[in-house]
């Protein structure tokens, strides 16, 4: 059993912020910064590809209701919300989970995308294999 499925079976304790029948939200135990919080689907999936439209729109929703909370109490204006989805992506707890991240101006974390003009053709024949 994933460590994720052993805090939601209450087997591991947890800093509980909301769950209901579909979702568990703890606080994550590095806090990457103050508030950092995990959203979990309670049945155990893998990862992205293997959530189904009622658990994804369940997540959602406590994501939002989660980063109201940290807004409210914390005072936070800005989050990122992050997903790691299989290991090239960096994902090292085999459970889906979503980390709320508040962002704080001295935090440190940098998440950023190279910058570069639009190449059109390739994104037409990207859209191309997409839409196909």
């Amino acid at each position: 059993m994933c460590v994720f499925c052993k805090i939601i079976n209450k087997e591991i304790p947890s800093y509980t912020l909301y769950e209901n029948d579909y979702v568990f939200c703890f606080l994550d135990i590095s806090q990457a910064t103050k508030g950092h919080t995990l959203v979990v689907p309670k049945k155990h999936v893998q990862n992205i590809f293997e959530l189904d439209e009622i658990e994804a729109a369940e997540i959602m929703k406590a994501t939002v209701l989660v980063s109201n909370i940290l807004k409210e109490k914390l005072h936070v204006e800005n989050i990122n919300l992050l997903n790691n989805s299989g290991v090239l992506a960096g994902q090292t707890v085999m459970h889906f989970h979503l980390h709320v991240l508040p962002r704080y101006g001295n935090d440190e974390i940098d998440f950023h995308q190279v910058e570069h003009e639009p190449n059109f053709e390739d994104l037409d024949k990207l859209y191309a294999i997409l839409k196909a």
